[in-house]
């Protein structure tokens, strides 16, 4: 069995399955590998040995990708990812963090680059001559290294959610882990089609989109996402599994449903950070299954959903899999909750999700030693994701660290006021974050933004809230924002971040405010953003 990506292309070397399908163009696996080889042999040919063989790709979801992605495996060398949604000084860093010595990029994205100081980085352009010709002298590929299982395969940049990105290094192992479990799991074969819209220089689509249609010698549709697209693409490729991550799966039920909806090839999706409801229409929508898990870039805390998991649950951790009060560094109580499902010692319960026994599969951040101290400390990897468990070990998300809110003097987590308000008819998608409160601590504000042709009224908003038995009083948003849309990465995380530097009465959009202690909302004039 293959231990590395790279041994696992060479088995595809000889496949005359289709590999990549693009627009009416395809290419078969033996194609693809023999392409790809030709530009492993052509990067290194003008590499320079002497310093670290870092490839960084500024491209989209093309098969220029998916060459580059393979060259690294088959070649040797370390491919960097690097974000296309990233401008200016950011982009910049992010290229220079992770010592790129060779940047390959396209017509589309060349103008990126313009005006940045590059110097020492040699950047390609695949619809140049130039690479053109590069790639006829290209003679057969001596690859760098033969690599072992724990070598870097990626550098992929988180994503910058709760701060700058980080240049994670993805090993061989994790990817081949990620792709034959998957494989496994929803047994993917040479007739599966894998519809990879989520984007390739980020974790997600590695691990849970590319990697497992290599595993399977699957074909490929590489695509960039379009939530008004993505039944016409499915149907035009005959997709049978898809990735996601973020709100993909609410941008795509926020299109008007259609009596045929369910007449497509969909039989799989498979992502995170996909809401319990979307979950459930998007599945009954589609006539597919949706799995939906916890997943970060790094790799290092493992859970999953399994049948009988919980609404609101993301599953159960895999062994080492823990959640811990930073200060003390000892284990949270067990989650307690009242008659109506309401968590009522989060104080006590709720912590930091961390992996007792090391960082798992988490080789570490590049060229960034502060950050690792922080992710590493006494022995264990700490996630910064805030989460409680119950009494059967069902884990329930509460947000990041930063989503931490002190109301009136009781703590309150985001997430599960988020997932109060995901349960109201009219919402598509929602953000729950702090804002300073007059004299001390938080306000709970959310922002909102409603499906198409939906309605709601500040009365509807208060009938809705007083209907959750599981919502305390002081749960109840302070502010809420009807927002137009909500800020996200390129990931379709929120970033909650530049909601909250708006404060409560700046942004886009309608505002509702409750009188303190009060029941009811009323509209207020917002200052635009």
């Amino acid at each position: 069995m293959s231990e590395t990506i790279q041994q696992l292309l060479r088995e595809r070397a000889d496949d005359d399955g289709i590999a990549i399908r693009w627009g009416a163009e395809s290419s078969t696996w033996r194609e693809h590998v023999a392409e790809s080889s030709a530009v492993a042999a052509a990067l290194l040919g003008v590499a320079d040995r002497a310093r670290p063989m870092h490839v960084g790709t500024l491209l989209g979801n093309t098969p220029d990708m998916l060459r580059a992605m393979a060259a690294a495996a088959l070649g040797g060398y370390t491919l960097c990812g690097i974000n296309d949604t990233r401008r200016g000084y950011g982009l910049l860093q992010d290229v220079r963090r992770a010592e790129c010595q060779l940047l390959v990029t396209d017509a589309e994205h060349r103008p990126l680059l313009d005006g940045l100081d590059l110097d020492g980085v040699r950047v390609l352009d695949t619809s140049s001559q130039e690479w053109a010709d590069l790639l006829a002298a290209a003679g057969p590929l001596a690859p760098y290294r033969e690599v072992e299982a724990m070598d870097t395969f990626m550098m992929i940049f988180t994503s910058g959610t709760s701060g700058d990105p980080k240049a994670v290094q993805v090993n061989h192992l994790m990817v081949l882990f990620s792709g034959l479990n998957l494989q496994g799991r929803f047994e993917l074969g040479p007739d599966d089609v894998c519809y990879v819209a989520m984007p390739l220089f980020h974790s997600n689509a590695v691990v849970a989109g590319w990697s497992p249609a290599v595993c399977a010698g699957a074909t490929i549709v590489p695509a960039r996402f379009s939530a008004s697209r993505f039944l016409t693409d499915v149907r035009q490729h005959g997709v049978t599994y898809m990735n996601y991550v973020g709100k993909p799966l609410a941008y795509v039920l926020a299109t008007p449903e259609q009596p045929d909806d369910a007449d497509n090839t969909l039989r799989v999706a498979f992502g995170n950070e996909a809401s319990d409801r979307d979950i459930d229409e998007f599945g009954r929508r589609f006539g597919c299954a949706v799995w939906d898990g916890f997943g970060s870039t790094e790799l290092a805390v493992i859970i999953t959903r399994e049948p009988g998991t919980p609404p609101g649950s993301i599953g159960k951790g895999f062994e080492g899999v823990a959640i811990y009060d930073p200060e003390t560094v000892t284990e949270r109580a067990v989650a307690e909750f009242d008659g109506d499902g309401r968590l009522v010692n989060a104080d006590a319960a709720v912590g930091e999700l961390v992996n007792t026994t090391g960082g798992g599969y988490f080789s570490g951040y590049y060229n960034d030693p502060a950050a690792n101290d922080e992710r590493m400390r006494h022995g264990m990897y700490w996630s910064g994701d805030l989460a409680y468990r119950d009494a059967e070990g069902w884990i329930y998300l509460a947000g990041r660290t930063a989503d931490w809110m002190r109301v009136d003097g009781e703590n309150l987590a985001a997430a599960p006021i988020e997932r109060v308000l995901q349960r109201l008819g009219a919402v598509n998608r929602v953000a729950v974050y702090a804002v300073p409160d007059e004299s001390v601590g938080d306000q709970v504000m959310a922002a909102v933004v409603l499906r198409d042709a939906a309605t709601l009224t500040p009365a509807d908003l208060e009938a809705f809230l007083a209907a959750q038995p599981d919502l305390s009083a002081k749960a109840w948003p302070r502010y809420v924002r009807i927002a137009p849309d909500l800020p996200s990465t390129a990931t379709n995380k929120v970033l909650k971040r530049e909601l909250a530097a708006q404060g409560a009465t700046a942004g886009n959009g309608m505002l509702w405010v409750r009188e303190p202690r009060g029941t009811t909302y009323a509209a207020q004039e917002s200052v635009p953003a």
